[in-house]
C-alpha cells in the first residue's frame, strides 16, 4: 500500500481559510474574492504537512492474527507456570483455627519399642539310676527319647557301652508343651464311641437284618441305628457297620449258662504317656474308655508301679468308674524324678478269702502300660534338740 498524493494546485481562501483550487477567483463557502489576492497567495508558499502512511487489513485477517496471539501467549504463560516451583505458603494463624490442626503441626511421632520374645528355659533333664541289663536304646525307648540326646547330655561314648548298674545319668525331656489337666475329661458318650469295636460287611444275597444280628450277636435296633435304616430292609451290596461293643451281655438263651468273654484291653486316655508332673500337682486323674457295661462282681483294677525305686506294684485298686485320682502319697519325696507305669484291667469277684476280702481275677486282657513322671520335694529331717 502506498499513501495517497495530491497532485491538483491548491490555495487558502484568506476569509474562511477552505482549501480551493488555484485558479479559483471566489470562495466556494463564503464568496470572497479571490482574485485580489492572487499575487499574494502566489507569493507565499503553503507548506503542507506530510501525512502517516496508514494500512488497511480485512476484518478475517485481524481475528486470525489475534487469535494467533493469544495463543502464543498462552503456551508462554504455561510453560512459565510448569517451570516456576510452587511456593510453600505458610499457614495463616487465624483465630479460627482449632487446637487440633495446631497439634498436627506440632505432633510427632515416638517409634514404639521393638518387642523380643523371651527364650523359654529348657525342662530340667530326669535323672535315671541305670539297672541290670539297661542299654541306652532301651532307656531312650522307655522315655521316648533318641540315643544321641542321652549320649550328648552325659558325655558318654558314641557306643555308650560303658553302663554300669546305679550308674545315675541325665535323661532329656522334650519341650514342655500345654499338657490336658487332670480335670479334663470326657463324656460318657465320647468314651463309649472310642472304646467302641465295629466291623464294616457288605450285604450278601442271602443275608437279611436278622441274620447279621444272629452272626454278630448284636442287636437289630444297635445296627439300625448305626447304620440310619428306616427298616429292617437291606439289599445286596450293601456296606453295613456292625457296633461290636453293643453285643448281648450274655450269648446263648440262658444268660448264666456260660460266663462272659474276656474283655478287651482298654483304651487309656489320660495323661498323655510321659506326662511330666512336679511338685505343684497334688494329684493325678488317670483316665480310659469303658470297655462295655460291666456285672455287678466286675470291676477295672489299677496297677500303678514305682520303676525308678523297683519296689514292685506301688498301689492296686479296683473301682467301677472310668477314672481313678492318684493321691499326693506316692508323689517321692527323695527329690528326683520317679518313673510309673500304669496299666488298667477288667477283674471279677470269684470268691473270698478267710478274712472274707474278695478275690479279684482277671476278667479280660490287660491295657498297653502308660508312663509318667512325678517330682517332689525332698523331706527335711527336722533335727532333735
Amino acid at each position: 500500500m502506498t499513501p495517497e498524493t495530491n497532485t491538483t494546485p491548491m490555495k487558502l481562501c484568506p476569509t474562511c481559510g477552505t482549501r480551493v483550487k488555484e485558479d479559483a477567483t471566489r470562495c466556494l463557502v463564503c464568496g470572497a474574492d479571490l482574485t485580489n489576492t492572487e499575487k499574494t497567495a502566489q507569493s507565499t508558499k503553503v507548506v503542507q504537512g506530510s501525512r502517516m502512511p496508514s494500512i488497511t487489513i480485512s476484518l478475517p485477517a485481524a481475528l486470525g492474527l489475534l487469535a494467533l496471539f493469544l495463543g502464543i501467549g498462552a503456551v508462554i504463560v504455561f510453560f512459565a507456570l510448569r517451570q516456576t516451583p510452587e511456593a510453600a505458603v505458610p499457614p495463616t494463624a487465624t483465630s479460627t483455627e482449632t487446637p487440633t490442626a495446631t497439634t498436627t503441626q506440632t505432633a510427632t511421632i515416638t517409634p514404639l519399642p521393638t518387642l523380643t520374645s523371651t527364650p523359654e528355659p529348657s525342662p530340667t533333664p530326669i535323672t535315671y539310676m541305670v539297672k541290670a541289663n539297661d542299654t541306652c536304646i532301651s532307656i531312650a525307648a522307655f522315655f521316648n527319647t533318641s540315643v544321641q540326646s542321652i549320649v550328648t547330655l552325659n558325655n558318654l561314648p558314641a557306643a555308650c557301652n560303658t553302663l554300669y548298674i546305679n550308674q545315675p545319668i541325665l535323661i532329656p525331656q522334650p519341650t514342655p508343651t500345654a499338657s490336658p489337666m487332670p480335670s479334663a475329661t470326657y463324656s460318657l458318650v465320647e468314651q463309649t464311641e472310642a472304646a467302641c469295636e465295629k466291623v464294616e460287611i457288605i450285604v450278601q444275597s442271602t443275608d437279611t437284618l436278622g441274620s447279621i444280628s444272629a452272626i454278630y450277636n448284636v442287636p437289630m435296633d444297635a445296627i439300625r441305628e448305626e447304620n440310619g435304616l428306616p427298616n429292617d430292609t437291606v439289599y445286596l451290596g450293601q456296606p453295613l457297620v456292625i457296633p461290636l461293643c453293643r453285643q448281648f451281655a450274655t450269648p446263648g438263651p440262658s444268660p448264666t449258662a456260660t460266663p462272659p468273654p474276656p474283655y478287651a484291653a482298654p483304651n487309656l486316655l489320660l495323661p498323655a504317656n510321659g506326662a511330666p508332673f512336679s511338685l505343684a500337682d497334688d494329684s493325678i486323674t488317670l483316665q480310659w474308655a469303658a470297655v462295655g457295661s460291666l456285672n455287678t462282681n466286675e470291676a477295672y483294677q489299677v496297677t500303678i508301679e514305682d520303676l525308678t525305686s523297683g519296689m514292685g506294684p506301688s498301689l492296686i485298686d479296683q473301682v467301677t468308674d472310668t477314672k481313678y485320682l492318684v493321691s499326693s502319697t506316692l508323689r517321692p519325696t527323695d527329690g528326683i524324678a520317679h518313673i510309673f507305669s500304669w496299666i488298667i484291667e477288667v477283674v471279677r469277684i470269684t470268691g473270698s478269702d478267710e478274712s472274707g476280702n474278695p478275690m479279684w481275677t482277671s476278667a479280660g486282657i490287660a491295657s498297653t502300660p502308660r508312663y509318667f513322671s512325678w517330682i517332689g520335694a525332698p523331706s527335711v529331717i527336722t533335727p532333735t534338740p
